[in-house]
């Protein structure tokens, strides 16, 4: 029978093997002609499928008109030569992609699904109709690129939040062994393991398994990970795919306890700076007390709260994936929260520049320059 196709980046749908109530299938889909693509509240109807379209172009140019804001002032900032510079830009080139190339393969497919009958081959359930022609192989679609890169980009996320999270925590805590801990090499070295690792694991799946496989789904309208239709073996399948959400759920989990470290150790300097104040010795004994004490930078303490902002923007980005993960352990097809989970996650892609911009004064001041650059000045002010 058919199988519920989770609309998450792991596809934890292959964890249950349930009926989705939502689908629509004519009686001879399964015998090689192509499904009828799903009715869902964003997409029944002309109006709200063109609304979604809408949507969809929106984000899209939000993500990269925001990201390469991002690195363009990063890259001509001392920022990025500096090991949180090398993260934010992993970060952004991360997000970029998104932009770049999953998004935009969602509006192209939606666009398909708008103007021809028949769902394009990569719609799900149509990447089987190869295989039962004779050749015993499914031929390759795009969802097998789309699916690896946005799910290799979310590890990336993470884990790049996560090394973020880490050298603000050595910052505030360890702050004169801070420049021997986290150097650029370093630093760079962990950037090359966070994306060779990220795109080795969203590989892992079709590479363990020959039984997954990669549609676009109805539901959350974006490539995922799903079970070849006539796969048998459930648990293998569930066994490969719990990879992804163990890997997100414990680099969210280290990330939210370094955090809380640095938080604690911000608060600590605070109250040690408030008693020395408190001495009688005035503001000055206090920030010199606050050197011999080791105390952290201003722009660090900053910094670390900027980041924790971030991680609490990813979190409750994510939170609604982690909502609907444990919907399906229990046995709930959500179709169209899963819409909504899916793409509140995409759209953090574009959050990081809104947050860089309220918090950090030098990213303001470089976004300022950036754009009085593009406005040439008179003549008579080069002579």
């Amino acid at each position: 029978h058919d199988m519920a196709n989770a609309s998450v980046p792991w596809g934890t749908g292959v964890l249950m093997g349930l009926a989705d109530p939502n689908q629509t299938v004519d009686g001879s889909a399964r015998g090689g002609l192509p499904l009828v693509p799903l009715c869902t509240m964003c997409c029944c109807g002309l109006l709200n499928h063109a609304l979604t379209v809408v949507f969809m172009v929106t984000l899209a140019f939000a993500i990269v008109i925001g990201n390469v804001v991002t690195l363009t002032v990063f890259m001509q900032t001392r920022q990025s030569r500096t090991p949180q510079g090398y993260l934010k830009v992993s970060l952004a080139i991360a997000d970029m992609i998104v932009g770049v190339l999953v998004v935009p393969f969602s509006v192209y497919t939606e666009i398909s699904l708008m103007v021809t009958s028949a769902p394009p081959v990569w719609f799900e359930g149509g990447a089987a109709a190869p295989a039962r022609g004779g050749s015993g192989s499914t031929s390759w679609q795009p969802c097998m690129l789309i699916g690896p890169v946005f799910a290799s980009c979310t590890f990336v996320s993470i884990s790049t939040i996560f090394l973020m999270t880490v050298e603000r925590s050595v910052a505030i805590l360890r702050p004169l062994h801070k420049d021997t801990l986290v150097t650029r090499r370093r630093t760079l070295l962990l950037i090359l393991i966070s994306w060779v690792g990220s795109f080795l694991l969203a590989s892992a799946p079709l590479v363990l398994s020959a039984n997954l496989t990669l549609e676009y789904n109805g539901c959350s309208r974006m490539c995922n990970y799903v079970p070849q239709p006539t796969s048998l073996q459930l648990r293998a399948n569930a066994n490969v795919m719990l990879l992804f959400p163990a890997f997100d759920f414990t680099l969210l989990g280290g990330t939210l306890a370094a955090n809380a470290l640095s938080f604690t150790g911000i608060r600590r300097y605070a109250h040690k700076r408030k008693r020395l104040s408190e001495g009688g010795q005035g503001p000055e004994a206090a920030a010199s007390g606050g050197s011999s004490l080791h105390r952290p930078s201003f722009s660090d303490i900053k910094a670390a709260k900027t980041i924790g902002i971030l991680t609490f923007a990813f979190t409750a980005s994510f939170s609604p994936i982690a909502v609907f993960v444990l919907g399906n352990v229990v046995g709930h097809v959500w179709c169209d929260f899963s819409f909504f989970a899916f793409w509140i996650l995409t759209g953090n892609s574009c959050c990081n520049v809104i947050i860089y911009s309220m918090r950090d004064h030098r990213f303001r001041k470089g976004v300022t320059l950036l754009f009085q650059k593009d406005r040439s000045p008179p003549h008579s002010e080069k002579s």
